[in-house]
């Protein structure tokens, strides 16, 4: 396993200093950080406007290792806010711009936090929580409009801050960032995030297996509150000196195709759903300046991967990550891709695979994931029970299902609790859904398992057809016969359900848990 250590971080490190001061000191303040409609911002623009964040939350009272919840679209505020509050020497929490009041409200109760900015946009969310119940948040502040009796104008706060300001200093493995984990069920979980964790995925991943330059100019479709988009759109394009497109508005396949056309992006990173609706989009795409696509939050179906190819001529590369280590550290390569697989160890991380009482299995055989690596959270904020049963050591139990092939290909079976056992063997759900999703009329597919009339489990597929294809019975009929000639008969799906969409969370993951509590 690579180390912090071993990449050249030293013992104190601002991640803030590393990420936005030393482009300054580079010589590369004049060139373009973040690109937003027609907003640009130069690594000189973004430097001050951290010093002035960082320095007015000092100015206000906010001291090393308080939490700030960022509730903020995707803009030049979340990385002036993000990395301003690190280098204060505090912790920013991003969360979930798709939350209600409710979901809000338990992470400022959760993290204590003492900050919150919140878009204009975003308000009227925050407007149905009591804050003064909150005896814990001290200041907030809202971006893209004025202030008011219960908020302070971001502005304002920027307006109070100095154009240059040291970085407070920490330990490299200090606390940085809180991620909520999403989990499927319960309250998300805050993942606690060093100094030195971006670093270690910008070198390992985003240089070493993307091979990132400062030409490069980097599109998400994932947002900036989600661990992968995070990578992606903020700390990727800054660990080289290359330039973020960030979009603020929804990532529907109008606006995405809009957004590539205008800033040209070289690497575009997405998740399964967002690649099946651009090949699902039957007007004009532009892509033509994109070298490389990413894929994560869900198994690449292998269909997609070779129908987007042919499409667009680029390649995607598949891979996983976790929120808990925050970013990915399996994936196909440049020259690299089996297509189906989430590709091979990205260099500096290890791996294991395991069966129910923690011993390895052999090559070919499905068991339980285990990952090291040195951008693993600490912990889970005020959860010890729940750490200790996913972070063992230096190892975390990612609660993936995988093989791999003896060429080192690592192959997703699914979540621990989505395996189905048929007949007395069990059945990964993915295999299926790859399977279905082959045919020319489907568009995305999800298995999960019920029970037939004599209490015995099946698999159930449910389906979301390409635009313009009517579900029919002699449709759902012609798709078990299309699935059996490919896989093992017992596989087949014994029901076959059409939908408009299926249910998924914010960052595009699948909920089957949904499907299955409608079968």
């Amino acid at each position: 396993m690579t180390t912090a250590a071993d990449l050249g971080v030293p013992e104190v490190f601002n991640a803030a200093a590393w990420f936005v001061d030393r482009h300054v000191e580079e010589g590369r303040a004049a060139a373009v950080a973040i690109e937003c409609g027609d907003e640009r911002v130069t690594y000189g623009d973004l430097h001050e406007r951290v010093n002035r964040v960082a320095s007015a939350l000092i100015a206000r009272g906010i001291r090393p290792g308080d939490r700030v919840v960022l509730l903020l679209l995707d803009s030049p505020v979340f990385a002036c806010a993000f990395f301003g509050a690190i280098k204060a020497g505090a912790v920013p929490v991003p969360v979930n711009t798709l939350w209600k009041a409710d979901d809000y409200r338990y992470v400022l109760e959760d993290s204590a936090a003492r900050v919150l900015i919140v878009s204009a946009e975003l308000w009227p969310e925050v407007e149905r929580i009591p804050l003064d119940a909150l005896p814990a948040v001290q200041h907030v502040f809202v971006a893209g409009r004025d202030g008011s009796s219960r908020a302070t104008g971001f502005d304002a706060l920027m307006a109070e801050g100095r154009p240059s300001c040291a970085a407070t200093a920490v330990r490299h493995d200090a606390p940085a960032f809180w991620l909520y984990s999403s989990g499927s069920t319960g309250r998300p979980k805050g993942c606690v995030h060093l100094q030195h964790d971006m670093v270690v995925c910008a070198e390992l991943y985003a240089k070493r297996v993307l091979g990132i330059t400062a030409d490069d100019r980097c599109f998400s479709v994932a947002k900036l509150f989600f661990a992968y988009g995070l990578g992606n759109a903020l700390y990727f394009p800054l660990a080289v000196g290359a330039t973020s497109i960030l979009w603020p508005s929804s990532p529907s396949a109008a606006h995405v195709i809009d957004v590539a056309a205008r800033h040209r992006p070289t690497l575009f990173f997405s998740v399964p759903t967002g690649y099946a609706m651009l090949l699902a989009h039957d007007g004009p795409v532009d892509f033509s300046s994109v070298r490389l696509a990413v894929s994560a939050g869900e198994a690449l179906p292998p269909a997609v991967y070779e129908r987007f190819r042919a499409r667009f001529g680029i390649d995607i590369l598949d891979g996983i990550g976790s929120t808990e280590a925050l970013h990915i550290f399996i994936a196909n390569g440049p020259g690299a891709i089996r297509p189906g697989s989430s590709g091979r160890l990205v260099p500096g991380y290890e791996a294991r695979i395991v069966d129910d009482e923690d011993r390895p299995v052999l090559d070919g055989e499905v068991g339980n994931l285990w990952v090291a690596g040195d951008s693993t959270c600490a912990s889970y904020w005020n959860q010890p029970e729940k750490t200790a049963r996913t972070l063992d050591g230096a190892w975390l139990r990612t609660g993936d299902k995988y093989w791999r092939d003896e060429d080192g290909y690592y192959w997703y079976a699914g979540r621990t609790d989505d395996m189905l056992k048929v007949g007395g063997q069990w059945v990964s759900p993915v295999e299926v859904e790859n399977a279905v999703v082959e045919h020319p009329d489907v568009l995305e597919c999800a298995v999960v398992a019920r029970e037939d009339a004599d209490g015995l489990t099946k698999p159930a597929a449910h389906v979301v057809l390409r635009p313009g294809t009517p579900p029919t019975d002699a449709l759902a009929a012609d798709l078990q016969r299309f699935v059996r000639e490919r896989i093992a008969a017992h596989k087949r799906p014994r029901w076959v359900t059409f939908h408009e969409t299926l249910p998924k969370t914010a960052t595009g993951k699948l909920q089957r848990f949904r499907l299955r509590s409608d079968a």
